[in-house]
């Protein structure tokens, strides 16, 4: 069932190789020099965390400044640096296989000898929500903490959950954040070559209306409508908001969209495409964050149209789709 989200967009951080703006990430040619997130945070207090976190840290820090909630220049935050109350701040963070590479590590570590020659230093980086806790703990974020693991959809669902939590009072402001990285036990486990890996972050501000306007907050975009079906058919036929036809653009990968063919009698055969997984890597949980960043950048550069995000597998375990209105519906 379709469930509306009544939340804005009002920063996006990135931290992807070769991308510098959320306009760029339609455009962008896929860059093979890794993000450096001790040369963009600093390296005090990034020692002990894994590339994920790491990631995760410099996409959110950059959402924080974006959206005009921290400093652009701070490498940490206290409650004295956030602009807004950091006990009303939740963090949404999606990732499906973020820390694999710590979880087996340690596994084989304590397989071959015992838990004496895990260092409790890296141990925590085994927990499935270091995520979400790490990017709380460095900029000083008490709100509601959550970290998604759900497939296909786990990003959108971290979209959607982020605008649950406002639209019940539960916090004011969402960071989401959808974090993959490339690397050798990622590769092997999932057959899929460690080139055509995501190896980054994406995060976005999503905040009430009221309180973005009242802090005089920029909106970049307004979440509509999100639903989660059985396949994509099914998804876009609940979908409010926009008719059949009114989206100007579709972010899908080909998996869902070549598989799916054409729904609705061809009502989408005419929208652009854009599948970011071919540029990108294969993003798993940070996918549908990306997705929401990149319909932030193109209507930036000029899209006046809704944008429908949608992610998932035909015939999988569920679809999931999101539409974003540009910023001017947003002001209506």
């Amino acid at each position: 069932m379709p469930a509306r989200t009544a939340a804005l967009v009002t920063g996006v951080g990135l931290a992807l190789p070769g991308v510098a703006a959320a306009a760029d990430l339609l455009d962008a040619r896929r860059s093979t020099d890794p993000v450096d997130p001790a040369a963009r945070l600093g390296r005090r207090g990034l020692r002990y965390q894994d590339r994920a976190t790491q990631l995760a840290l410099t996409a959110a820090r950059d959402a924080l400044a974006d959206a005009g909630i921290l400093p652009a220049d701070a490498q940490r935050a206290d409650d004295d640096t956030l602009a807004v109350d950091g006990a009303r701040v939740a963090v949404v963070a999606s990732s499906n296989l973020g820390n694999l590479d710590t979880v087996c590590e340690t596994s084989a570590a304590i397989t071959e000898a015992s838990t004496d020659v895990v260092s409790p230093m890296a141990l925590p980086n085994a927990s499935s929500n270091v995520v979400a806790s790490a990017v709380a703990q460095r900029f000083s974020l008490r709100g509601p903490n959550l970290m998604l693991c759900n497939g296909p959809t786990s990003g959108l669902d971290a979209v959607h959950w982020a605008a649950a939590l406002i639209r019940a009072g539960r916090c004011r402001h969402a960071l989401v954040v959808g974090v993959e990285p490339a690397n050798d036990v990622v590769a092997r486990l999932t057959g899929i070559p460690r080139g055509d890996l995501l190896d980054g972050a994406v995060a976005l501000l999503v905040e009430d209306p009221a309180e973005a306007a009242a802090r005089g907050a920029r909106p970049l975009a307004e979440l509509g409508d999100y639903t989660r079906d059985a396949d994509l058919t099914a998804c876009l036929s609940g979908t409010d908001g926009a008719q059949p036809g009114d989206w100007g653009v579709w972010f899908a990968e080909d998996s869902l969209a070549v598989a799916a063919g054409v729904p609705l009698d061809g009502a989408l055969r005419n929208v652009p495409r854009h599948a970011l997984g071919a540029v990108h890597g294969q993003a798993s949980g940070a996918l549908g964050v990306l997705q929401c960043a990149a319909a932030v950048g193109w209507f930036s550069s000029g899209g006046t149209a809704p944008a429908l995000v949608t992610a998932g597998e035909h015939e999988g375990d569920a679809v999931a789709t999101l539409t974003l209105r540009p910023a001017e519906a947003a002001r209506r």
